[in-house]
């Protein structure tokens, strides 16, 4: 399924669960990635041999580039432009209400959805190139599905930051000051190094008392099952603008 992308999920020595997606147009996430990605999360954080997860794309450039600009294009009305974006409004409920710490491992660029994806992590690793941008607002449909994930992150200034100067990438250092990372490194050797360093001390640990934290670390964010939709319904609306229409067709000719 390397065309249409992949979710791979396994379990290493610890109850380590290691969960990754790859798509060949630089990690970009369709609606089925998309709702695969999700339920292989649940599934993690319901498996009882997992004691916590890594969250991982694979490729070296890219951890995540956002919406899939093909997809985008075919969404042809509001239904269809909500059950899409409902999709990353599933992954970020799906990594908020799982039992266990999820570590985020960002190789390279998060875009869009990608940043909300980091967001939506418990712990983030990260390199020196996992530089960010919300390209959204560019797009014409706002960062609305990931907005609230990566507010809770970063807070509401260096949201409205990333998601106004739509344009511009923020490095890896600026997201690490601003908490969407908690630990940055040269090389993805050394960021695989202390990702399964910090995996094993954390299994190591009560499972009962991390996900005792987890619910502390995301108390307010209940209602999120129908917030993110109620976004998704807006981003779903935007999609079917012609200034979102021109701006991918212009996009894909380049």
């Amino acid at each position: 399924m390397t065309e249409t992308g992949k979710v791979d999920f396994t379990l290493q020595e610890g109850g380590i669960g290691v969960i990754s997606f790859f798509h060949p147009s630089h990690n970009s996430l369709p609606g089925l990635l998309l709702n695969k990605l999700a339920h292989t999360i649940t599934q993690a954080g319901e498996n009882e041999s997992v004691r916590v997860i890594v969250l991982r794309s694979e490729g070296e450039r890219t951890f995540c580039a956002g919406a899939s600009f093909d997809e985008l294009i075919a969404i042809q009305n509001k239904e269809q432009g909500l059950e899409f974006f409902s999709g990353f409004a599933k992954v970020i409920n799906a990594c908020r209400t799982s039992p266990k710490i999820i570590i985020g491992r960002v190789q390279g660029k998060a875009i869009g959805g990608g940043v909300g994806v980091a967001a939506a992590t418990d712990y983030c690793f990260a390199t020196q190139q996992a530089s960010v941008k919300l390209s959204e607002i560019a797009v014409g449909i706002g960062p609305f599905v990931v907005g609230p994930a990566v507010e809770r992150k970063i807070g509401l200034a260096a949201f409205s930051e990333l998601a106004l100067d739509a344009g511009e990438f923020r490095s890896a250092a600026w997201a690490k000051e601003k908490g969407l990372y908690a630990h940055l490194f040269e090389t993805t050797e050394e960021m695989d190094a202390a990702v399964l360093a910090f995996a094993a001390k954390l299994a190591s640990y009560s499972p009962e008392a991390l996900s005792a934290l987890k619910q502390i670390f995301w108390h307010g964010t209940e209602h999120w099952d129908t917030l993110l939709v109620q976004r998704a319904g807006i981003s779903g609306t935007l999609v079917l603008s012609d200034f979102t229409r021109n701006f991918i067709q212009g996009f894909k000719k380049k």
